[in-house]
């Protein structure tokens, strides 16, 4: 009926096989109106998604017949004629209709390339090798080159997994035209295919070329390297590379790598078979290379090398039978291992010679390592003064020349020793001293050999003017114009002059020295001492004035010792107000720190050969003049010395000078000694009134020696009242310190132990308390435990006489609860009445029951 009725419409019916369903009307229906839609052909397949496979392909055809430029029916098309073969045999023939279906496609979604993707990764699946290059290559031909990228990685894919290096070899080519950075992958396929002649070449032209940036992340040196390690040890596959000049190209690019290029150098000529090439450029390496580090390498694979060969020669000798040959060419090489080892050290030397030609210990060391052959040793002084540059020299340069005179000295060539030194002395030095030195080595080796004339004309050579004067620091000069005031070579001519010149010659020696004002101290001292020795008193006393006048404190410092103690063994009391107005010129400007030792010379003179009362006023002078350090000491050479001349009475104007001058610490020491001789003298109400002064200055919770001895004091010497007075006194001045917040801070410190000195450390953990509040609550707790660690008044041994208490008050302090506590008068005051002793022994005795009367009680 539905075709009849269609047919009186003058509708066209198509004639497809196949049975109609009556659930497919709608979509035909929407069709035949939309016929050109892609969405009602999508929504009828999507229906028909169930429908057989042939049903389903008809539907796509007659769609794809209206529509053939549509991809979306296409793709899903293909997909779908793919999927329903993809669990057949691959020789079904239903992979061929598949194939034509996507040819098919390609006549109008040629520029698609996914569909080519897919068609490939088809092909693929198939095995069909020829087939599928061949449409990978249409696929590049008919896609524009923007889209190759997507291409090319599959199509690589494909070439690597079948064993067809050549077809893989022209893919690759073609593709590092199109992305030549890729060309470590083709690198890396030429190597896996052993086609490392080409991979070789081709990592030489990455290699050389500065623009080329590694998608792996390689510098350019490991690329290098990687190049050095397939040609080294690969030469019989690399032919056409020039291997030495690639790797010699390498040496001038990575200077700091020379070590490993020259071992790749030496490995490819040992896998090459050519073995004295090997060692030749093993040699090369080793006298060129800079540094310690290239030169273990090389050595060490230089010396495993000749093991190898070694080892390689006793095998195949075991192996075929020995004959007289092999042992003469296996000690050969056995001799040349041993050379080699030998060798290190002086190769090694010359590694760091060649880091810094002039440095002269090297120089020394590589003498040393030429012990027993006297031509080396000469051939390397020879170079070593040949090279080393004095302004550049490390070290002194001049124990070169030196050491290569004593080295002619000690085999008995001393006409070519003096040679030596005679040129050393003309070599323009960066340091007049190193010239001098030279000068020095001339005489010294003169003496050595008992020519003490020549030694004394070359030192007075060495000394003598030159045409044109230079000052000793100038620079610009040569040394050989400055060495005239060098202090080392007229030191050893005075030496010389000394012993065996004459003492006009001696003494024009050491004026000459003060006259060029280069003198020392000690030249000065040793001058006098000179002049003391020939008895030539009063001219030693004008070289120390001289030298006096040349240095300044603290220089001075010697000479004016040693003049004042010569001036006084010399004359003793006889030239008194010569010696006063020497010691005056002494102290005038003298530091404190050099002020002690005259000040005592000086009372020394005026106790044996001057006046007392002199000797105690330059006692009282060096109080002041010393350091603070110092003036403790003074003070106690000062009252012992007073109390000898004077007596003890006298030194207690001292005592009480001292007090105000020293420091606490110090003035406490004094303050107890005086008051100890008080007591000896008698004076008890003095010495209570030193104590008394003395315990403003100290704390009772830190000076605890000092109440102890005030109140063993008063228990010897004072009564009830006495020893009140002390305690209200160290209660007060406790209370007076409790007061002082930085004096409470670091004693609190002092206490706790603590190794920072800061507040915070009072209460760890409780950093955002105020401070001052951490301060006041640590004196409360120092407070409670000093009232705590008093010593009980039961305990203590205090032993007084009352002085004015009645019986009543004995009697009712006796009935006390607590017999420690002391009543006073109504009329003291109220705080004294806590400061009582801490013990107080009661002797009780009846009373008649008539003294008290009505007063007491049944």
């Amino acid at each position: 009926q539905i075709v009849s009725s269609r047919i009186l419409r003058g509708e066209r019916i198509d004639q497809s096989p196949g049975i109609w369903e009556e659930e497919d009307l709608p979509y035909e229906e929407e069709i035949m109106r939309n016929q050109f839609s892609v969405k009602c052909w999508l929504r009828y397949i999507e229906f028909k998604q169930g429908a057989p496979k042939p049903r389903l392909n008809q539907l796509y055809e007659r769609a794809l017949k209206l529509l053939p430029c549509s991809y979306k029916l296409w793709y899903r098309y293909l997909k779908a004629r793919r999927a329903q073969v993809k669990h057949r045999c691959v020789t079904d023939p239903a992979y061929e209709d598949v194939n034509n279906c996507h040819e098919r496609a390609f006549v109008f979604m040629h520029k698609m390339p996914r569909l080519w993707l897919d068609y490939c990764q088809f092909l693929m699946d198939q095995g069909r090798v020829t087939h599928t290059r061949r449409t990978f290559d249409r696929a590049l031909r008919a896609l524009p080159i923007t889209q190759h990228s997507r291409i090319w990685p599959l199509y690589l894919r494909f070439l690597r997994s079948h064993p067809l290096p050549e077809t893989a070899v022209r893919g690759y080519r073609r593709f590092l035209k199109l992305s030549p950075e890729s060309a470590e992958e083709y690198i890396e396929y030429l190597k896996s295919s052993d086609r490392l002649d080409e991979a070789a070449q081709r990592l030489a032209t990455v290699v050389n070329d500065e623009r080329f940036v590694s998608k792996a992340g390689k510098s350019n040196y490991q690329l290098w390297h990687e190049l050095c390690d397939l040609i080294s040890q690969n030469p019989d596959k690399v032919q056409s590379l020039n291997v030495d000049a690639i790797i010699r190209g390498g040496l001038t690019r990575f200077t700091d790598q020379l070590g490993k290029l020259w071992c790749s150098l030496a490995d490819y000529y040992i896998r090459s078979g050519h073995f004295e090439k090997a060692r030749d450029v093993y040699e090369e390496a080793i006298r060129t290379v800079m540094t310690v580090r290239d030169f273990t390498q090389v050595f060490d694979s230089y010396a495993q090398f000749e093991e190898s060969m070694i080892a390689a020669k006793m095998e195949t000798a075991s192996e075929l039978g020995r004959e007289e040959e092999d042992d003469v060419d296996l000690e050969l090489r056995l001799a040349r291992f041993e050379q080699l080892i030998s060798r290190r050290p002086l190769l090694l030397n010359s590694v760091l010679l060649r880091q810094n030609p002039h440095h002269v210990h090297e120089w020394h060391k590589r003498v040393a390592l030429h012990q027993g052959r006297p031509r080396e040793i000469i051939n390397t002084y020879t170079e070593a003064v040949q090279t080393v540059d004095p302004f550049k020299a490390t070290g002194k340069p001049h124990t070169l020349w030196v050491a290569f005179a004593k080295f002619y000295e000690d085999n008995g060539q001393l006409d070519d020793a003096r040679v030596i030194l005679e040129k050393a002395t003309k070599v323009s030095f960066k340091q007049v001293d190193d010239l001098a030195s030279v000068w020095c080595e001339c005489g010294e080796l003169e003496l050595r050999h008992e020519n003490y004339d020549q030694a004394l004309r070359l030192l007075r050579k060495a000394t003598a003017l030159p045409a044109r004067r230079a000052e000793y620091f100038d620079g610009s000069e040569p040394v050989q114009n400055r060495v005239y005031k060098s202090l080392k070579v007229w030191s050893m001519l005075a030496d010389l002059e000394e012993s065996l010149g004459t003492f006009q010659s001696t003494k024009a020696v050491y004026d000459r020295i003060l006259d060029l004002r280069i003198a020392t101290p000690q030249i000065v001292i040793n001058y006098a001492m000179f002049l003391e020795e020939h008895k030539y008193f009063e001219e030693s006393f004008k070289a120390y004035e001289r030298g006096i006048s040349l240095f300044k404190w603290p220089n001075v410092s010697d000479i004016w010792s040693t003049y004042l103690t010569k001036f006084i063994a010399r004359y003793g009391g006889r030239k008194l107000e010569r010696a006063r107005d020497l010691f005056e010129q002494a102290l005038d400007g003298c530091p404190p720190k050099y002020a002690k030792t005259l000040y005592l010379l000086y009372a020394q003179l005026e106790e044996e050969w001057g006046l007392a009362r002199h000797a105690m006023a330059v006692y009282e002078r060096a109080t002041r003049a010393v350091e603070p350090s110092q003036q403790y000491d003074m003070f106690n050479i000062y009252i012992k010395r007073a109390a000898e001349i004077y007596g003890v009475t006298h030194t207690r104007g001292i005592y009480q000078k001292a007090i105000e001058v020293l420091s606490d610490e110090h003035a406490r020491e004094m303050c107890l000694r005086f008051a100890d001789m008080e007591c000896k003298l008698g004076e008890i109400d003095r010495a209570r009134a030193i104590y008394s002064f003395c315990s403003q200055i100290c704390d009772p919770r830190t000076t605890g020696a000092f109440w102890q001895t005030w109140k063993d004091f008063e228990v010897r010497h004072g009564n009830e009242d006495t020893i009140r007075e002390m305690l209200r006194i160290r209660r007060s001045v406790q209370a007076t310190y409790n007061t002082q917040v930085n004096f409470m801070a670091s004693q609190m410190l002092k206490v706790s132990g603590s190794a920072t000195g800061t507040v915070s450390d009072l209460a760890p953990g409780q950093s955002g308390m105020d401070d001052m509040k951490l301060l006041e609550q640590r004196a409360e707790q120092l407070a409670a435990e000093a009232e705590r660690d008093q010593p009980s008044r039961a305990q203590s041994k205090i032993l007084f006489v009352r002085s004015d208490a009645s019986r009543e008050e004995l009697a009712e302090l006796a009935q006390r609860a607590n017999p420690e506590e002391i009543e006073l008068g109504e009329d003291e005051d109220e705080d004294e009445m806590d400061l009582e002793p801490n013990e107080v022994r009661l002797e009780q005795q009846s009373v008649p029951a008539a003294v008290f009367g009505s007063l007491k009680e049944d």
